[in-house]
């Protein structure tokens, strides 16, 4: 019971802090990143998400592979103009501005932290 436990906790704190990880970026990146325009390119093949294209504050015109799963209610189109923020030191980290993730994001920490709190009453139990 106790080793079940040490896995339960153990995985609930993976995905508490893979979701608290991912909060912050987008926080970071929403707030502190360089915010600009990108044009969405055509799905390449044998991708499932579409690139898109932007310039940085520097000159360098950059392509990077969406963030925005295929899946979402508004999907992205080929030559829409959709509003970004980037991270200056890494430019190929970017949010689609109203399109963040906090959602997902939020769940993972609610599941890990019911995880965790699982595994701890399980190893009490034990």
């Amino acid at each position: 019971m106790v080793v079940l436990a040490a896995f339960t906790s153990l995985g609930g704190l993976v995905a508490l802090l893979a979701g608290a990880y991912g909060l912050h970026r987008t926080r970071h990146l929403t707030e502190a990143g360089e915010i600009t325009d990108a044009l969405v390119k055509a799905v390449l093949q044998g991708a499932d998400r579409p690139t898109l294209q932007f310039e940085t504050a520097d000159g360098r015109v950059l392509e990077v592979v969406s963030p925005v799963p295929p899946n979402r209610r508004r999907p992205l189109r080929a030559g829409e103009r959709v509003r970004i923020a980037y991270d200056a030191d890494d430019p190929r980290e970017v949010v689609l501005i109203g399109r963040e993730r906090r959602g997902l994001d939020r769940a993972f920490v609610a599941a890990g932290a019911s995880l965790v709190v699982v595994g701890l009453a399980l190893g009490m139990a034990g």
